[in-house]
């Protein structure tokens, strides 16, 4: 899988034209015809996610199971077949084959990373790589410095000084509704425009779920790194920025809304909510900024979970080989270093 960086300005393109493409065309392969997946492992149903099944590849006996998405019923076996390459999925008796490759499915508190495509009467239209643009309501988010109150006739006339075509910015899903559009809220002081740092994508479904999406790896040179792990693969990386305790209490007692998936994260600058200027960055955040992406790349490549302790373990081992020095994604010796990433948070 390739992996791709992008600039927080960077124009054209839209977010679920971050693409990363497999080495090779799988959708070719099949699987042979007595290759079926044992009805013992499908009953256990203790980790189908780790059953992956090829196009043609029986996977469940007809008679014991529904036929749902993703395969089809062979009548001349009595069998339920995969039309793709991807998990098994069991629920209850109905067996369902969920692709590798896909776009972003939204649930409600996801905590999302998207980029502003539209402003429109009283609302934002928001690409998070789903199959729908998102919607952000002017009544859905804050006011500069945490202010919640009535939007006016005023706030609606000036929407661009809160968020302008291209910005990125960080909301959490509020609604997912039956013709499939997505509502979002950045109702909290921890949402907001993104600065001082890079995206990096990587496919949703490699991000897992933390009781806090805000990461912040202290270890890192440079006074450490803020991460922003959003579900639908948007990786924010950035300056870290002192949280203001006292900003967050106050924060708390008018905040209306819940901590959703995404859980109650500290690490996003309060003061900086609309900001369009980026702070100064020292040269040690930048080579600390590059090695948490090489390692976001790497996990991309192998096709490994992002989890808050992948990152840091896959960090430490750049550190320990590099000596503070910034990888160079072209030289053979990365490659070298790429692999020993991947051995050290997977294993041979």
């Amino acid at each position: 899988m390739s992996f791709r960086v992008v600039n927080a300005r960077e124009e054209g393109g839209s977010v679920a034209a971050y693409t990363y493409a497999s080495g090779g065309d799988m959708s070719s392969a099949s699987a042979a015809r007595e290759a079926r997946i044992a009805d013992e492992i499908i009953d256990q149903g203790q980790d189908t996610d780790a059953l992956v099944a090829m196009p043609g590849q029986a996977v469940a006996n007809s008679a014991l199971y529904m036929r749902g998405h993703g395969c089809y019923l062979d009548a001349s076996r009595d069998e339920i077949v995969s039309l793709l390459i991807g998990s098994v999925d069991r629920v209850n008796k109905l067996i369902s084959v969920r692709p590798v490759r896909t776009r972003y499915r939204p649930e409600v508190g996801d905590l999302v990373i998207g980029r502003i495509t539209e402003v429109q009467s009283k609302r934002w239209k928001v690409d998070i790589g789903s199959k729908t643009d998102a919607s952000l309501q002017l009544s859905s988010i804050n006011l500069p410095g945490g202010v919640q109150r009535k939007k006016l006739e005023s706030d609606e006339l000036q929407m661009r000084l809160f968020f302008q075509e291209g910005d990125l910015l960080v909301a959490e899903v509020q609604g997912v509704f039956q013709d499939g559009s997505v509502g979002l809220h950045t109702r909290s002081l921890r949402y907001g425009k993104l600065r001082n740092g890079t995206l990096a994508v990587v496919p949703p479904v490699l991000v897992r779920r933390h009781k806090s999406h805000f990461i912040t790896l202290a270890q890192m040179p440079g006074n450490g790194v803020d991460v922003v792990l959003g579900l639908n693969g948007l990786i924010w990386v950035a300056k870290h920025i002192p949280f203001d305790v006292s900003k967050a209490e106050g924060e708390a007692e008018v905040s209306t809304e819940g901590a959703g998936r995404a859980g109650r994260g500290t690490a996003m600058d309060v003061d900086g909510v609309y900001s369009d200027v980026n702070m100064d960055i020292a040269p040690a955040t930048r080579t600390s900024i590059s090695i948490v992406t090489f390692v976001l790349a790497v996990m991309a490549q192998y096709g490994l979970p992002v989890a808050e302790d992948a990152i840091e373990c896959g960090c430490n081992v750049v550190l320990r080989a590099c000596d503070g020095r910034v990888p160079n994604a072209a030289a053979p010796e990365s490659m070298a270093l790429a692999r020993k990433v991947a051995l050290a948070l997977h294993g041979p």
